[in-house]
């Protein structure tokens, strides 16, 4: 844990962390991910920027960084209380299922069985269900992606400058990563 904080504890890169944590985290990781994806100097000492939004990205991150740091404990806490902190959250997701069984009939073994049986088939339908509804937004989402990453990619064709042909690979990269997703989807979609 980066700070000793109990308030909504949920495990972020693989560690338990707190809400104020992993929002300034993901501060943070979208500032990288802006820096990476024109190819900026990394995140440092440094605000020099190119333009407004590359400063802003830099602020943020520094600032996110130096709340991390003021909150950050010199000693991790003891891993007891760590999966105390953790435990009322797995304690209710362990609840949740033991409640759907117990509304079924007790007046005989076998129709118990029968409720019980035909409860995770209720819930995998629901699941389904709402996975396609889901799948379809994502692709949605993929096109959509794609059609931007597409009329970028139109708009600096012709340009030789080195900064348009790295901003040119970046954007095939996208453009390959969107369409592999999409293909992973069609997989998807086909076995529900």
């Amino acid at each position: 844990m980066w700070c000793g904080s109990t308030d909504s504890i949920e495990t972020y890169r693989n560690e338990p962390r707190c809400g104020l944590c992993r929002e300034k985290e993901a501060v943070i990781d979208e500032a990288k991910h802006f820096i990476g994806m024109y190819g900026l100097r990394p995140l440092g000492g440094t605000l020099a920027s190119d333009d407004e939004e590359e400063r802003e990205y830099r602020v943020t991150a520094r600032d996110a960084r130096a709340v991390l740091n003021s909150i950050r404990l010199e000693k991790l806490p003891d891993p007891a209380a760590v999966r105390k902190a953790l435990r009322p959250r797995a304690a209710a997701a362990v609840a949740a299922p033991r409640q759907a069984p117990s509304s079924a009939s007790s007046s005989s073994a076998s129709s118990a069985a029968a409720s019980k049986s035909a409860a995770p088939k209720k819930q995998q339908a629901g699941v389904s269900g709402i996975d396609m509804i889901e799948l379809e937004s994502r692709v949605q989402k993929l096109l959509a992606q794609l059609t931007d990453v597409d009329s970028q990619i139109s708009a600096i064709e012709g340009q030789e400058s080195l900064p348009a042909r790295a901003r040119r690979k970046d954007l095939e990269k996208q453009r390959t990563t969107v369409l592999t997703t999409l293909g992973a989807l069609e997989k998807a979609r086909r076995r529900i």
